[in-house]
């Protein structure tokens, strides 16, 4: 038994170091050691005298620690827990105690009497070999880590042998240190049997390796393959739900490809009735070309007979004049009837198949525009004579111009031939035939050139070199090198102008527009040029109907420079197209530009808005265009704000003349941009439960709405002048809003609603906009700032004087002056006063800097600004109460007037005054501002302003003041890097040392410690020297 004893023991010393349960371990060597089992306690005693695992050093050092003598009372308290807590451990092991034994008792009751002596035999039987032993070990110890259920396990049947064994600490101790696991409770397993660790000590020496390496596999082997099932399920549900989907896919592309095919028959059904359609007016118009050209014939018949000279006109017969004239007009009739019937059967396909080839060229039509320019289309060429639009169009022109217009017929631009003696005049052919005759000089018809062998130069050559042209130019320019295409500009736009075709036309003019890849601004210029050269020639038809389509194609582009054509051609191409397209299409692609993504783009679509706003006509669309404006003022690019402030706002101004009413959202943007914020606190009733706490796009928006309405100071002060209601005042004075003006309108008399607006409605929306800031908003409170200088600078001084200053000072809870306000008002203003102490806080620190700095800031309130600060920082601290309860705010708002470097020398002379003060709080005051104004100044103003005045302070006989200024230091060397500088911080420092107080040096710690990322290395080491 004693080996058996021996045995246990060492298991479950392994056990509890391995497992590392070095509490349990050391409570079982003290109680091995009471017991008298030196030679089980071995291993112990050598583990926990390992200088390895536990240095003497380490020992001694816990053992001097000094340990605080507790309390009698609490000493007592302890120990009858810790009785406590035994009596209860020992009762439920009691409990536990008795519940085995009468489960052994039954046991034994119900087993043969034999089982003892086989036990015994088994375990003689486990003295085997040694070579078995060591194979069953090898093959053990490559189990890996324990499992949790394992380590449950085994922890059970350790702290059941601890029991039964009598080592009731250790099993205590035991029970403690694992914290992990219900040791009370083992849950039914096949590994729960009574004395457990008996039972799987005789189990390990009687079983052989073999036997334990083939129920190990076979565990592994169901373990891999559940996983494996696992695997395998899971593989399967993901085939499930892609098989789901793809079918889903499958269907749904099934019925689109239904769809798409009955389009397509649909498509093709329209094609086959449009072609048919097409053939119909073909034949009908070869009909009439047919019977133009027996008319031509007859014409030139009647002509060939007579020779007619200059000044023969008298002796034409009316009567042959009178029928010519009716027949024309009949054919030009029937004519115009005909085109519109080929022109939408022509568009009808096109738009069809875009790709289908044209007609072929036939011959020349010529239509007469409203700008009464000539223009051909294509027919047949090859037939040599006139076709019935150009011999109607010249017999219209001859006879109207004999009978009321005297004006010379509307030519195109002249070909020079290289001789300067030929020219081709373009869009009226004479035909020849049979020889040419001389024209009268005033029929309409223009007179012949000739070359100068005198052989007649014909004008089909014109329009075949212009056809060559259009031909050659698509072939010609992806062959010249990019930077020189637009040398190309002026035969393409000859061509473009002067082709009969106007698929030919369309085709050149997506050329012109396609001839750069990515043209730079002087290329789009370029080519803008052209366009705007293009569209004066050929008048709002072609310009709506041939460049302007092409232009907007671009309008999607992946570059965003041939977006760029876009936004221009809206504003350079507008005044050349009808007034009704301007303020519906062209805005609407204005609108869809704004949207862009390119910067560049959202700019050039808010500078050809303002080009565009004056050729409206009318105001039908103000309300939309002012809802662009906002969003241009608002856009997240600086660039694009620039444009829309300084050149859109303006012209919105003047074209739509709503003052008031972009003032009025202006406003209501503003405030609305602050109060959609969050608040900074949660706690009602605080003063941060007013401030909000602004997002990035909430601040941009609030600071480019702030700079528009500062923009707009100088229309608000025209107007106001525009509707002054007293026009008997004399304004020799040099400015318009002088005080016997204001005089004037105190009296209330009149309505004046454009002076109003500034002080009525601006300045306490702007206040509430201030109020609704926190303390780290200096970017958009110097905005406000600038907004109130404006208004001083354009109003006068006067009205600074007698309206600014009293609502700010109400604001802020100083009295003021309302004499030159009417009566009818007075209320409103007063109503501006904090009425509560959180209010009072509020307007100190939001609104105090406004006057400071916006108000009492302009040059001329210089010395009631020293007056004020003087009042508030010098006066106000001496008198006890007043302001000391809100001298955090004060410090903040002169803070924010330290901005200014124009108020520096003001704000020193004033600080100077504060530091040799007799007064404890005004000097405190005093080093607190230092501090916070040094971020604003410069090494030479730190030189000779901050330090003197801090070292003045540091030497203070009162605590209070001299850690204040240690304070200041620290803030001075975060910011400065002078060596000067840095050397004077440190011979202060170490005179703060040298008083030996602790309090001190903690707060010269404090400060400096601050320092350290920004400072010098000198200074650097000499902090790190003090803390180390």
């Amino acid at each position: 038994m004693d080996v058996e004893r021996s045995s246990l023991c060492n298991c479950v010393v392994n056990f509890l170091l391995e497992e590392n349960y070095l509490l349990t371990a050391f409570e079982l060597l003290h109680e091995l050691l009471d017991d008298g089992r030196d030679a089980q306690a071995i291993r112990l005693k050598d583990f926990f005298s390992d200088p390895s695992q536990f240095p003497p050093d380490q020992i001694s050092r816990f053992n001097t620690l000094r340990v605080a003598d507790p309390q009698s009372l609490l000493e007592e308290k302890e120990a009858v827990e810790e009785k406590l807590a035994i009596s209860e451990y020992e009762l439920r092991l009691a409990q536990e105690d008795i519940l085995k034994l009468k489960t052994e008792l039954q046991k034994k009751t119900e087993s043969p009497p034999d089982e003892l002596s086989e036990s015994n035999a088994d375990v003689s039987v486990n003295h085997g070999t040694e070579f078995q032993r060591r194979k069953r070990d090898a093959f053990l110890s490559d189990l890996g880590p324990l499992k949790d259920n394992e380590r449950r396990d085994l922890n059970c049947a350790v702290k059941e042998y601890l029991l039964l064994a009598g080592y009731r600490l250790t099993a205590m101790t035991f029970y403690e240190e694992v914290n992990d696991q219900n040791l009370d409770v083992w849950q039914n397993s096949p590994a729960c049997v009574p004395d457990a660790l008996r039972h799987y000590y005789y189990q390990y020496l009687s079983s052989t390796a073999e036997a334990a390496e083939e129920k190990i596999t076979m565990l592994r082997e169901n373990e891999s393959l559940l996983k494996e099932n696992e695997s395998l399920h899971h593989e399967k549900e993901c085939l499930l739900k892609n098989k789901d989907l793809a079918d889903g896919q499958i269907m749904a592309l099934n019925k689109s490809l239904e769809c798409f095919q009955k389009d397509l028959k649909e498509k093709e059904n329209l094609v086959q009735d449009l072609k048919q359609s097409l053939e119909h007016q073909r034949k009908e118009l070869n009909e009439c070309r047919a019977e133009i050209t027996s008319l031509k014939m007859q014409i030139e018949g009647s002509r060939s007979g007579r020779h007619w000279v200059a000044g023969d006109i008298d002796h034409v017969q009316s009567q042959s004049l009178e029928r010519y004239k009716e027949e024309i007009k009949s054919l030009q009739m029937e004519l115009e009837s005909l085109k519109a019937k080929s022109t939408t059967a022509f568009n009808s396909v096109d738009s069809i198949n875009s790709k289908k080839e044209s007609m072929p060229t036939e011959a020349k039509v010529v239509e007469i525009h409203e700008d009464k320019t000539v223009m051909s289309h294509p027919v047949d060429m090859a037939s040599g004579i006139l076709d019935k639009e150009d011999g109607l169009s010249l017999a219209t022109k001859t006879f109207d111009d004999n009978k009321d217009k005297p004006e010379e017929v509307s030519q195109e631009s002249v070909i020079n031939s290289s001789n300067d003696n030929s020219t081709f005049e373009y869009g009226q052919n004479v035909p020849k035939e049979n020889g040419e005759l001389p024209p009268r000089e005033d029929s309409g018809l223009p007179l012949k050139s000739h070359n100068p062998s005198g052989e007649p130069v014909s004008e089909n050559m014109g329009l075949g070199t212009i056809q060559i042209l259009a031909d050659a130019l698509p072939k010609i320019v992806p062959y010249v090198l990019i930077n020189h295409r637009e040398e190309l500009l002026p035969l393409m736009m000859c061509a473009i102008e002067r082709h009969p075709d106007s698929g030919t036309r369309d085709s050149l003019t997506h050329t012109l527009f396609n001839l750069i890849k990515r043209p730079d601004e002087q290329q789009r210029r370029i080519i803008m040029d052209a366009c705007v050269s293009l569209a004066k020639n050929v008048g709002e038809m072609r310009t709506e109907t041939e460049l302007l389509p092409q232009c907007w194609e671009q309008i999607n582009h992946m570059y965003e420079e041939r977006r760029l054509l876009v936004a221009q051609s809206c504003g350079e191409l507008a005044e050349f197209v009808r007034p009704e397209i301007r303020d519906s299409l062209i805005l609407s692609i204005v609108q869809q530009l704004i949207e862009d993504s390119a910067t560049v783009v959202r700019e050039a679509a808010a500078h050809n808005l303002a080009l565009l706003l004056p050729l409206f006509p009318n105001m039908d669309k103000y309300f939309k265009v002012e809802e662009l404006m906002f969003q241009l003022a608002c856009d997240p690019s600086g660039v694009v704000v620039e444009t829309t402030v300084k050149k859109l706002v303006p012209a919105v101004l003047s074209w739509g003349n709503k003052l008031d009413h972009i003032l009025r959202v202006l406003l209501s943007h503003i405030l609305g941009s602050a109060q959609r914020c969050p608040p900074l606190s949660g706690v009602e009733g605080s003063v941060e439960s007013h401030l909000r706490v602004l997002g990035e796009r909430e601040r941009w928006n609030v600071d480019v709405l702030l700079r528009m309405l500062a923009e707009l100071v100088p229309f608000v002060h025209q107007r106001a002048i525009e509707t002054c209601p007293f026009s008997s005042v004399s304004e020799s004075t040099g400015t318009i809003f002088s005080r016997s003006l204001l005089e004037l309108y105190a009296g209330g008399h009149v309505e004046w609603p454009a002076f109003e607006w500034m002080h009525i409605d601006c300045f306490p929306d702007l206040i509430q906009l201030a109020c609704l800031l926190p303390q780290k908003e200096d970017n958009l409170r110097n905005r406000t700032t600038k907004f109130l200088l404006a208004v001083s600078q354009h109003f006068g001084d006067y009205y600074l004087t007698h309206m600014m200053l009293p609502i700010f000072l109400v604001a802020v809870g100083d009295s003021a002056d309302l004499t030159f306000f009417p009566s009818s008002i007075h209320s409103r203003i007063k109503g501006l006063r904090p009425k509560t102490a959180v209010a009072e806080r509020l307007a100190t620190l939001c609104v105090l800097p406004l006057l400071l700095a916006g108000v009492l800031g302009v040059p001329s309130k210089h010395e009631q600004l020293a007056e004020y600060l003087r009042k508030i920082l010098v006066q106000g601290t001496v008198k006890e109460g007043q302001s000391t309860k809100r001298i955090s705010e004060i410090v903040d708002a002169v803070r924010f007037l330290c901005t200014f470097e124009e108020h520096h020398s003001m704000i020193f002379s004033i600080l100077w005054e504060m530091v040799v003060s007799s007064n404890i709080n005004m000097k405190i005051s005093a080093a607190n501002l230092l501090k916070v104004i040094v971020p604003y100044i410069d090494a030479k103003v730190a030189s000779t302003h901050i330090l003197p005045a801090l070292v003045t302070l540091g030497s203070d006989q009162n605590l209070t003041v001299k850690y204040a200024s240690i304070d200041a230091f620290g803030s001075v060397a975060q910011h400065f890097k002078n060596d000067m500088i840095v050397d004077k911080i440190r011979v202060q420092m170490d005179a703060f040392l040298e008083d030996g107080s602790h309090e001190a040096t903690i707060a010269v710690v404090r400060a400096l410690v601050v320092a350290v990322p920004h400072t010098t290395d000198r200074l650097r080491d000499y902090i790190l020297n003090l803390v180390f």
